[in-house]
Parts: structure tokens; C-alpha cells; sequence
């Protein structure tokens, strides 16, 4: 029997609360059940598994991080789209490092497609659109930002860039204007 008070929706957010303060490996039932006060068994009528609530931690992570995405995204191109969509990925692990790391759980590919991985390709690919790349060029476009913009917010936030100048700010910038410069002029490709 499901304890009163307590929902699917309610222990994911806390399971998600946790993450960001705790850190995303750091979540599981036993942590969500304690900062409820009642025991693991409760939580059974509404999570399978530690695994459960991390997919559902991770789904709802990549609906927030849409959600944001397609409002910064809003009657802008070019440029200004590319640094409105890597802005967001950077804000939201600097506010939830925790639900930030759940984006790049392993989810199975029937998960992933009915979760919100397919609206973030739908934006990336919105953006993109901006720079006139070829159709089948897209895929390679898609998986460079994804890989740059993921990488070094991941090694910001891991301190890898705390000792040494220029500010990460600067750097950040440059990185957007080297990725608008490549996709503004990208290569050709080599059919060997």
C-alpha cells in the first residue's frame, strides 16, 4: 500500500533535490526514504529500483533542460541561437550539477524516445539549420556540439580550468565563436 503523501512525482524531484546537493552517484531509495523519514519499503509502490528513480531522475532533467532550451531558442538563429543553446546546458549544470550529470545516464533506446532526447535533437538540429549544412552532415554536427559543449562544462565543473587564465568566461566565448566559425564553414566531406 502506497504511503500517504508520497507520489512517483514527489520522490523523483527528491531524488533529484539530492543529486544536485549530493552529487547524481550519491542517489539512491535509501537517501530519497531518509529524507522522508519513513522506510525504503515505502518507496516500492512507486519507484522498481535505485535504477528506476535515476532514469526517472534523468528523464525529468532532459524535460527541464528542453524546456529551457526552447524558450532561449525563440526567434533566434545563426550565432545567436548557438550561444542561447550551449548557455543553457552551461546554466543548468552551474544551478543542478546533479540533474545536469543525470542527462548522461544510460537510458534504453524505447526510454530515451519517449523522454525528451528527441525534442533536444529537434533544437540542435533547429540550429543548425541556420548554417545551411547538408542533410547527411547534420548527424556529425549534432555529436561535435553535443561533445564540446557537454566536454567542457563537464571539466568546468570538474575545476579543470581553475588554474590558469584567461577566465572561463573568455574561453567560453571563443569556444562559441570557433564552433560558429566551423559550422559557417564546414568541410566538405571525404568520401574515401
Amino acid at each position: 500500500m502506497a504511503r500517504a503523501g508520497l507520489s512517483t512525482g514527489l520522490l523523483v524531484r527528491a531524488g533529484a533535490d539530492l543529486a544536485d546537493e549530493a552529487g547524481f552517484e550519491h542517489v539512491t531509495l535509501s537517501e530519497v526514504a531518509r529524507r522522508f523519514d519513513v522506510k525504503v519499503a515505502s518507496l516500492y509502490s512507486h519507484l522498481k529500483n535505485s535504477h528506476d528513480l535515476k532514469t526517472r531522475i534523468a528523464l525529468l532533467a532532459l524535460e527541464e533542460l528542453a524546456d529551457r532550451a526552447a524558450d532561449a531558442l525563440a526567434g533566434r538563429s545563426g550565432r545567436d541561437a548557438l550561444a542561447a543553446l550551449a548557455d543553457v546546458y552551461r546554466d543548468y549544470a552551474r544551478e543542478h550539477p546533479g540533474r545536469y550529470d543525470a542527462t548522461r545516464f544510460r537510458l534504453d533506446a524505447a526510454t530515451a524516445a519517449a523522454g525528451a532526447g528527441p525534442r533536444h535533437a529537434r533544437m540542435t538540429r533547429a540550429v543548425l539549420r541556420g548554417y545551411d549544412l547538408p542533410g547527411a552532415e547534420e548527424t556529425h554536427a549534432v555529436r561535435l556540439l553535443g561533445a564540446t559543449l557537454h566536454g567542457y562544462v563537464s571539466l568546468e565543473m570538474g575545476g579543470g580550468f581553475d588554474h590558469s587564465a584567461p577566465d572561463t568566461e573568455a574561453t567560453w566565448s571563443r569556444t562559441i565563436d570557433a564552433l560558429d566559425s566551423l559550422l559557417r564553414n564546414w568541410p566538405a566531406p571525404d568520401h574515401h
